[in-house]
């Protein structure tokens, strides 16, 4: 019997699963492994325990895995795939295979077959993949030059937009619960924590602008409108460039979606969604998101 190993190396967590040919054996679960955010030496105590976690709880050995498949942020930066070569060698044999999260999350969806992915939680990013294997993606340029309705966009947004309410005398309860939130007593607090180097983690602030939203806060249900328009315009463009590249012969397109901003805050997923129906009536759009594990599972099974 073969086993299996899959991984899932996002920006702010990571997965790892065990199974055979057909049942899930082991789950595990800890802080992302990103070398670029953590550092080489954190990463890899992070990603030697869990992998060995979840070997050891599988009750398979880890000379007996034949293949792992590892989906990681940054995969594209050779110092990470030889980091991640390197660091898997050493806790397990057989083939090993290091793609970007992106992919897996797109194997997760259509295994394989042709269509488009909405990646939106911290950052985001769109991707379609065609039927030949051809790649075109729109956004994921990072927090300060794009990543338009990532968690990150939506708390800097947040910021901004009530520091302008704030000058017109409109009221919001975004900077109260803000200030709230990081302990901060006064709007030169704010403005000071805000323009810090390094800058604060926007993307936390992602909740208080839901919350605010559901209390009916004005301001804040339109910025979550916007980042659904945004995330619809960037998958609008990957398919003009897929059927540039005449790899989507109708309107029939399929769209799926991963990331806590699509996949917990409905305001931003609806506006999404109406927005490329508006556009594209016989879209076929997803209504829950992929797991992304899902792929790099099917992806270590099928080599």
């Amino acid at each position: 019997m073969a086993f299996f190993l899959a991984i899932d190396g996002g920006g702010t967590k990571t997965r790892c699963r065990v199974a055979d040919e057909t049942c899930v054996l082991a789950e595990s679960a800890g802080e992302t492994v990103k070398i670029m955010s953590v550092g080489e030496a954190v990463a890899t105590e992070r990603l030697q325990a869990l992998v060995r976690k979840v070997v050891e709880g599988s009750g398979v050995y880890p000379e007996q895995i034949e293949r792992t498949c590892i989906g990681l942020a940054g995969s594209s930066s050779e110092q990470v795939r030889t980091w991640a070569h390197r660091t898997l060698r050493g806790l397990v044999s057989g083939e090993i295979l290091v793609v970007g999260d992106e992919e897996i999350a797109l194997d997760a969806a259509f295994q394989g077959d042709p269509g488009i992915l909405v990646i939106a939680g911290t950052g985001s990013n769109v991707i379609g993949r065609c039927s030949g294997g051809t790649s075109v993606t729109a956004g994921g340029w990072g927090p300060l030059l794009g990543d338009e309705g990532s968690g990150y966009w939506i708390g800097l947004e947040a910021l901004r937009a009530g520091l302008r309410a704030h000058d017109r005398n409109v009221d919001t309860c975004m900077l109260r619960e803000i200030m709230a939130f990081w302990k901060l007593h006064d709007l030169s607090e704010l403005v000071a924590k805000g323009n810090h180097r390094p800058h604060p983690n926007f993307a936390e602030l992602t909740k208080i602008v839901a919350n605010c939203a559901s209390g009916g806060d004005a301001l804040a249900v339109s910025l979550l409108e916007r980042a659904g328009e945004e995330l619809a315009a960037q998958v609008l463009l990957v398919i003009s460039k897929m059927k540039a590249e005449g790899c989507v012969p109708s309107d029939l397109v399929q769209v799926a979606f991963t990331g806590s901003v699509l996949g917990e805050i409905s305001i931003v997923r609806q506006y999404m969604e109406a927005n490329l129906r508006a556009a594209l009536p016989e879209v076929v759009i997803a209504q829950t998101p992929v797991e992304p594990l899902d792929g790099a599972l099917w992806r270590a099974r099928r080599g």
